[in-house]
């Protein structure tokens, strides 16, 4: 199935000194490729976008966000279908942000304060609120963390049909030969493409996207046992263990200081 193009907005009146964009994206719809003349902060509440920039390509979910620097050519979309947050940061306002694209993890009260920029655009602002709100998102978008491990998204060819029917089914495990036969490569050229395009190894690739399903899986309601057997772990304990192993906590302790962190 072809990704179908959202058109870029024309004609928009530059952020003083911040803007948000609400927009639903339809599954496997995308922008095309462009650049603005001010930063931009990529960011879903919910679902999971694909982003690509600087030579890289990764996807991000609602625990995180992508930074780009005014004049950087990107392009976002998304698999499975997402609400889009694009926020447009004027130059003089982003000073003391990172001066290359950088993934970054958004706190509770970043994405409640995205939610109420969001909902208040566009309003009459007699007392100033919206300057306070646009001032209190500037200052948490400098306290974010970058994270170093997003995960990493092919740019086009073969390899994306591959991480697309595995986000789809992470429990399949076919192995980099059985892949290679499905694509008409062999093995050894489908592991080097991997490891060259997005940095690792397919297994790696697979372990990080199972973290990055769990996360999306748990908060969509699923138990512990479900997300397991969902992603293909032979048992609950062997999920726990991957998960531990990655996020220093059980994945019971880490959702439930995610939901502490967004109750208001």
């Amino acid at each position: 199935m072809q990704w179908e193009t959202i058109e870029t907005p024309h004609g928009a009146a530059a952020p003083q000194p911040l803007t948000v964009r609400a927009q639903g994206i339809p599954a496997r719809h995308s922008f095309p490729e462009h650049a603005h003349a001010w930063h931009q902060v990529v960011y879903a509440i919910s679902g999971v976008l694909t982003v690509a920039v600087a030579g890289r390509s990764f996807v991000i979910s609602p625990e995180q966000a992508v930074w780009l620097p005014t004049g950087h050519r990107h392009r976002v979309g998304s698999l499975l279908g997402a609400e889009f947050r694009s926020l447009w940061i004027a130059d003089a306002a982003g000073r003391g942000l990172p001066e290359d694209p950088t993934v970054f993890g958004v706190s509770a009260l970043l994405q409640a304060l995205i939610v109420e920029a969001a909902a208040i655009d566009g309003q009459d602002d007699p007392d100033g609120y919206a300057g306070r709100v646009a001032g209190l998102i500037l200052d948490q978008l400098r306290r974010a963390a970058p994270l170093p491990g997003a995960l990493p998204w092919p740019r086009g060819g073969p390899l994306t049909g591959l991480c697309e029917a595995l986000y789809a089914e992470p429990a399949d495990s076919r192995s980099p030969e059985e892949w290679g036969r499905a694509l008409g490569l062999s093995g050894r050229t489908l592991a080097r493409r991997f490891e060259a395009e997005l940095g690792m190894s397919l297994r790696s690739w697979r372990r990080r996207l199972r973290l990055f399903k769990a996360i999306e899986l748990m908060g969509g309601g699923l138990d512990v046992t479900q997300t397991a057997l969902a992603l293909g772990y032979g048992s609950t304990s062997a999920f726990v263990y991957a998960f531990r192993s990655d996020m220093g906590c059980a994945p019971q302790a880490y959702m439930r200081g995610r939901m502490a962190g967004l109750r208001p």
